[in-house]
């Protein structure tokens, strides 16, 4: 068989056929975002003459990534910086684009809002194909031009771009042969939040039937006032004014630095809101805002009054998800109980009687008290709120199995269940390998398949989520039950 042509709304793409999955890399879903349109809304795809070649994997969003001590996380967030104009793209693996009919799945990547890749190995898509669905990843604007609130530049440019991708799906994912009336959303860590946050919007009506929340939620938002902080620190690192004209004045490559520059943790920046909390416990500067077209309104109080009753919810988390951040940096083994309390406390108000709560006293490390505490509080706590929020319906998920890597302490962190999902194991492997050196397979089994179910039916094999019940799959298990309650929630 030859490589495959397919035919888009701007124009023809040739993939390239490889162990019998068909893929196109790089098809433009909007106008390259530079000169006048980097900081506009995405516009359409110029259209072009003959054969786009889509056969090699091309740029993504300016970012500068930095590395984990003792990890290697370039199969989760890709290679770093590819550079070239045209980013806003999509990456399509199908079994056949003859094929009619058959389910989508839209992956929207995690990075933090600064980085990450819609190339990144561990969510190729390779098998979702092999599973009969079509997979398309995205990529979006990061940073500055995808997630500061600048006076004079529309808001929320990233996620304006994420609408602007299932827009293109709509109208083009028939001729790589998947059915635009049966397209489900996923995403992990920010991709997740994103997901959340487009749910709540009312500008995404028909877009998509289900939604896959990984490791994310609705509450990683700011509103303008606390994010025009962030939007004062880089412009003074940039030396421009805060606003348009300001930025505008500013190269690419010094908004990339600049956004490296602003993220440092000796940077000090107060990011809390009216009521003492950063919606991001320092995970991110970069946020996106409610306030405008896109979030009206917190995602929570839009669902709460019925955003999203539509949509059939699929979200949960890892069970140690604060591991990947504090265990290879050193935090978790060596931090004081007085630090602990320090760190906590820039972040979120009662910060003692949290600590307390999770044994700080007790615990042979306080490191051990305040992951434990942090997981609640960014990832586990708000992922139920998001799910007892949304009036549709939901199933929740958590993944426990234990990565052996770091000595042992990796653990359940934050974005392991990716391989197992994607089956992609093999990119996840090795001496510094977020998996360690022999990961199960069975879980992937598992895990991919239910993943494959609830895109392509919307069948799931446990119980729906409901305040009665409160029934949460164990991934690794496949066992349902009811959900543990978190000491944090007596706080939140």
């Amino acid at each position: 068989m030859s490589d495959p042509v397919v035919r888009t709304r701007s124009g023809d793409v040739r993939g390239i056929l490889s162990a019998g999955i068909q893929r196109f890399y790089g098809v433009p879903y909007a106008a390259a975002p530079v000169g006048i349109r980097r900081w506009q809304v995405p516009h359409p795809p110029q259209r072009w003459d003959g054969v786009r070649a889509a056969q090699f994997p091309g740029a993504n969003a300016p970012q500068i990534i930095r590395a984990f001590p003792g990890l290697d996380v370039t199969p989760l967030v890709g290679n770093g910086w590819q550079r070239g104009d045209d980013f806003l793209t999509a990456n399509i693996c199908t079994p056949d684009v003859a094929a009619r009919g058959l389910p989508v799945m839209v992956f929207i990547h995690g990075g933090a809002f600064v980085g990450g890749s819609s190339d990144a190995a561990v969510h190729a898509g390779v098998e979702f194909a092999r599973s009969g669905v079509v997979y398309v990843a995205i990529n979006y604007r990061l940073g500055i031009e995808g997630f500061l609130p600048i006076p004079g530049v529309p808001t929320n440019l990233g996620l304006r771009d994420q609408l602007a991708a299932l827009h293109w799906v709509q109208d083009n994912i028939a001729a790589f042969g998947g059915d635009a009336s049966n397209v489900t959303v996923a995403g992990e860590s920010a991709g997740a939040m994103s997901i959340a946050d487009l749910m709540a919007s009312p500008l995404v009506e028909g877009l998509f039937q289900r939604a896959i929340v990984q490791s994310g939620h609705g509450s990683m938002v700011r509103p303008v006032e606390v994010a025009m902080r962030v939007v004062e620190a880089a412009a003074a690192h940039l030396h421009v004014s805060a606003d348009a004209e300001g930025f505008q004045r500013c190269s690419i490559e010094q908004c990339a630095y600049a956004v490296d520059a602003v993220s440092r943790p000796e940077v000090r920046m107060d990011l809390r809101d009216a009521q003492g909390r950063d919606a991001a416990y320092g995970l991110s500067r970069f946020l996106p805002v409610f306030g405008d077209d896109v979030l009206p309104e917190p995602p929570l109080a839009a669902l709460r009054s019925g955003a999203a009753a539509k949509i059939d919810l699929l979200i949960g988390t890892n069970r140690e998800e604060m591991n990947i951040y504090l265990v290879p940096t050193g935090v978790r083994q060596n931090i004081d109980a007085a630090s602990a309390s320090a760190m906590l406390g820039a972040l979120a108000p009662r910060a003692p009687e949290i600590l307390s709560a999770y044994g700080l006293q007790q615990a042979p490390r306080p490191g051990d008290a305040l992951t434990t505490a942090l997981t609640d509080l960014v990832f586990r706590l708000p992922a139920r709120q998001f799910a007892a929020a949304h009036q549709g319906r939901t199933h929740l998920y958590e993944f426990g199995w234990r990565s052996p890597a770091c000595g042992g302490e990796l653990g359940a962190c934050h974005a392991l269940e990716l391989p197992f999902v994607f089956k992609s194991l093999d990119t996840c492997r090795g001496p510094q390998g977020i998996a360690g050196m022999d990961p199960p397979q069975d879980i992937a089994q598992r895990a991919h398949k239910v993943w494959v179910d609830a895109v392509r039916h919307g069948d799931y094999p446990w119980p729906e989520y409901d305040a009665q019940t409160q029934q949460c799959l164990a991934l690794e298990t496949g066992e349902a039950a009811r959900d543990a309650m978190m000491p944090a929630a007596a706080w939140i």
